[in-house]
């Protein structure tokens, strides 16, 4: 097993694609401690995996993570449950509709508070934890929209490009202490509000039959499951030494170099 004894804190992991990083870290071994915004999703999410993996492995807690002190109450709580921390995955994000048009000062700092700042303060709670143990790991999801994004995509993709940076300075910066940061890209990926979008978007319940073999080769767009066995890999001891590397989690080539 590849979390074997391991401690994983996974931000946004109530439902989606944090919910598959989750389920897999628990098959792999690890103890997680869940987080989502809203309560009752949280409480869903402990009950039904710990129901399948044990109390004893699971548990987590609801806020904000906007909030900046919300990510030192999140990792300081995740100690005391389970004793020590290796692991984070930065994962919860939001991904609303702005072009250079629509897109207001308000609209930049939100989505750079819960996409970027947050990020950044999550690995600085958990630098203590890190330390003590003499290493730790962190997996931030990132977005193949990083590279470029769809026009109506501006603050979002501004996000995941400042995380890739991030990403690639904590790298850097952490490797003598062992703590290793690494970020996976995530292409197009079906999940619960993927496919509410696409219907608020006016598309047909049967949108996914539709989609461009330009944007699916196989066939069909990314699973969460897909993505969560990557992050797993990332997060754990498997990948080491490696930091720094922003790893691309597509189907087609997203970069052309001439």
């Amino acid at each position: 097993m590849l979390l074997k004894n391991k401690v994983v804190l996974i931000t946004g992991s109530s439902s989606g694609i944090g919910r598959a990083i989750a389920h897999e870290a628990l098959m792999e071994g690890a103890s997680v401690f869940l987080h989502g915004l809203r309560a009752h999703l949280v409480t869903n999410a402990i009950e039904e995996l710990s129901a399948e993996f044990g109390q004893e492995r699971v548990s987590g807690l609801a806020g904000n993570i906007a909030d900046p002190n919300f990510p030192q109450q999140l990792v300081k709580k995740c100690v005391a449950q389970f004793g020590s921390l290796h692991g984070l995955v930065n994962n919860a994000g939001i991904s609303p509709r702005h072009n250079i048009d629509s897109a207001s000062a308000e609209d930049f700092d939100h989505v750079m508070t819960i996409n970027l700042r947050a990020p950044m303060l999550m690995i600085q709670a958990a630098m203590n934890s890190f330390r003590n143990l003499g290493y730790g790991s962190v997996v931030n999801i990132g977005s193949i929209n990083a590279h470029c994004g769809q026009p109506d995509l501006l603050i979002y993709s501004t996000t995941k490009g400042g995380l890739q940076t991030l990403t690639r300075n904590l790298g850097d910066a952490l490797g003598p202490e062992k703590i290793r940061v690494n970020q996976i890209n995530v292409g197009w990926t079906l999940t619960e509000n993927e496919h509410k979008l696409q219907l608020a978007e006016g598309n047909a319940e049967n949108w996914l039959e539709k989609v461009s073999p330009l944007s699916a080769p196989s066939g069909t767009i990314l699973r969460p499951e897909q993505v969560a066995s990557h992050v797993i890999f990332w997060v754990s001891d498997k990948s080491a030494p490696v930091s720094g590397t922003v790893f691309e989690v597509e189907q087609y080539l997203s970069l052309i170099h001439i």
